[in-house]
């Protein structure tokens, strides 16, 4: 017999793989009217000799999920996608989206259409009915200017859409440049979507880092406890992050959930600069970061790009479970820069702490 949502739910918090949470249980009965929508319209595309003789019922209006960090967003919206059996949904991070709109919309320049944009929206109105978001965040104006003119096609399609953000639309993009130019998208937002705060007390990836060693060494032998944290917060589901910044890419390797995992490699022994560490502490509140080397003048580059990867984490809140050579103290003990360290060490023995981050993250 098919369970609701809320069926499901509930039998979650019995089986205690879910903790009971008024806010979160309230959102699933929204939820599963566009469950019951997505399914009807996957019976229809199968059994369509005699669905022509059946009025399709009008789309639902989409569900704009936003509060703060660690509140169990992106985990009801991945429980509600895992229920709904329909071959024309798709969830996908925000920002590997728009990553794949700016490719598609490069591709179809190449082969000089009038309007980029319009064979990129055929083709995911074509094949998607339900299109689910996690961490909707607008900080790029080539973003921002092409989300409006997108979303009124997918609207206009019938297409609905279901995210989660940490901030309520008027905040999306909020002091960017051209902003005026913006502000329709948000009134279309408003028009197509319930916009719904998840208002719970409590901040789920704290409950579940609280106590917890989150800084190991020697990082050789603590491969086997980052994975067992890894497991627990991304649910054993993952995707490579995708960023844009100033025009190009930056990736964080593995992503689930609102929590990055990367090597100190990826992210510092390229050449990254403070916007890109912004942006990854913009997009992620747990950051598994491995294999932090000793440092010292012979990695002289390296060491800046960690302190400044640090500083953007610390400032935005973000929790970091990280593995290294040694003590946060004694990874930089000698040559240019292991003065100015102390600063990144004390900032990294702070982050350690069972209450670190569970404010909310500087705007």
């Amino acid at each position: 017999m098919r369970q609701t949502l809320t069926q499901i739910y509930d039998a979650k918090i019995a089986e205690g793989s879910l903790r009971a949470d008024p806010a979160q249980h309230a959102i699933l009965p929204v939820l599963e009217t566009i469950r019951v929508w997505a399914e009807a319209q996957g019976e229809r595309k199968s059994g369509l000799l005699s669905s022509l003789f059946r009025k399709p019922a009008p789309a639902p209006k989409g569900l704009y999920l936003w509060g703060g960090v660690g509140r169990g967003k992106s985990m009801v919206m991945d429980l509600f996608i895992a229920a709904t059996d329909s071959p024309a949904k798709r969830r996908v991070h925000f920002h590997a989206f728009m990553q794949e709109i700016h490719r598609g919309m490069h591709e179809a320049r190449k082969q000089g259409v009038d309007d980029a944009l319009e064979p990129v929206a055929d083709a995911i109105i074509r094949d998607i009915r339900l299109l689910a978001f996690d961490e909707m965040q607008i900080t790029d104006i080539t973003d921002a200017m092409i989300v409006g003119r997108l979303f009124e096609k997918l609207f206009a399609a019938g297409v609905v859409v279901v995210t989660t953000s940490n901030r309520v639309p008027e905040e999306l993009y909020k002091d960017g440049l051209n902003r005026v130019l913006f502000l329709p998208f948000i009134d279309l937002l408003r028009d197509q979507m319930q916009v719904v705060a998840l208002e719970s007390p409590n901040d789920y990836r704290q409950h579940r880092l609280e106590g917890a060693q989150v800084y190991f060494h020697p990082a050789g032998k603590a491969r086997a406890d980052i994975d067992a944290i890894w497991a627990d917060l991304s649910g054993g589901d993952e995707e490579v992050l995708r960023l844009p910044v100033n025009g190009r890419e930056v990736e964080v390797p593995r992503y689930a959930n609102g929590v990055g995992r990367a090597t100190f490699w990826d992210l510092c022994a390229k050449p990254l600069g403070p916007a890109d560490y912004l942006a990854i502490a913009q997009a992620v509140r747990v950051l598994v970061l491995e294999d932090i080397p000793q440092l010292s003048s012979s990695n002289y580059n390296e060491a800046k790009r960690f302190v400044t990867l640090i500083d953007a984490l610390y400032e935005a809140k973000v929790r970091l479970v990280a593995s290294a050579a040694d003590t946060p103290e004694r990874l930089y003990i000698e040559g240019a820069g292991s003065f100015e360290f102390e600063r990144t060490a004390s900032r990294l023995r702070e982050m350690q702490a069972a209450d670190w981050g569970q404010s909310e993250p500087l705007p």
